[in-house]
């Protein structure tokens, strides 16, 4: 089975992502909330293409600031739908509205999305995947899985030979720490 390890480091498009991100745990709630938008527009097209688009979604979504996210209305809805510069789907915007309004509402419950995901830590793929099918919109096994994966809460992101492994280990990734 190919590892994104075997492809992705010197490619111009993944190797960044995949030597300084993929894997490395995040703190910022822009950071977080920008992963799983990414990975929610990602679902039937390549990582690729997302990551090519991942300027335009920047600026569409206010930087991924979730407070201005959370306020989107339908003029914004239409906007983001004719915007070419990222993925124009009616159930991928809306669940990144949604999930943004969600994740307002975990500072209140929480403390934020970090704690909540901290708090959850570590759950198997399995109930991380049936938390967020009823927490948040679009996120199917593969999304959530991806998302954690990417953000060091499951493991599998680098192959342990790979120099991006020793580099995001040193961040301490959650699934390398006990419960």
């Amino acid at each position: 089975m190919t590892s994104y390890c075997d492809f992705a480091p010197g490619h111009p498009v993944h190797g960044p992502y995949h030597d300084r991100e993929y894997g490395f745990p995040q703190t910022r709630e822009s950071d977080l909330f920008e992963r799983l938008v990414l990975e929610i527009n990602q679902a039937g097209l390549s990582w690729e293409t997302i990551l090519k688009k991942r300027e335009g979604f920047r600026g569409a979504y206010s930087g991924f600031d979730v407070d201005k996210v959370a306020g989107y209305g339908e003029e914004d809805r239409v906007r983001l739908l004719a915007d070419a510069g990222i993925i124009r789907n009616r159930l991928k915007v809306d669940a990144a509205i949604h999930n943004a309004q969600v994740i307002r509402g975990l500072r209140d419950s929480h403390g934020g999305f970090l704690r909540w995901l901290e708090a959850q830590h570590p759950l198997p793929k399995a109930e991380w995947v049936k938390l967020f099918k009823k927490t948040f919109r679009f996120t199917g096994g593969e999304i959530t899985g991806e998302f954690l994966m990417s953000l060091g809460y499951l493991p599998g992101a680098h192959r342990e030979d790979c120099p991006a492994f020793k580099r995001a280990a040193k961040r301490k990734p959650a699934w390398m720490r006990k419960a």
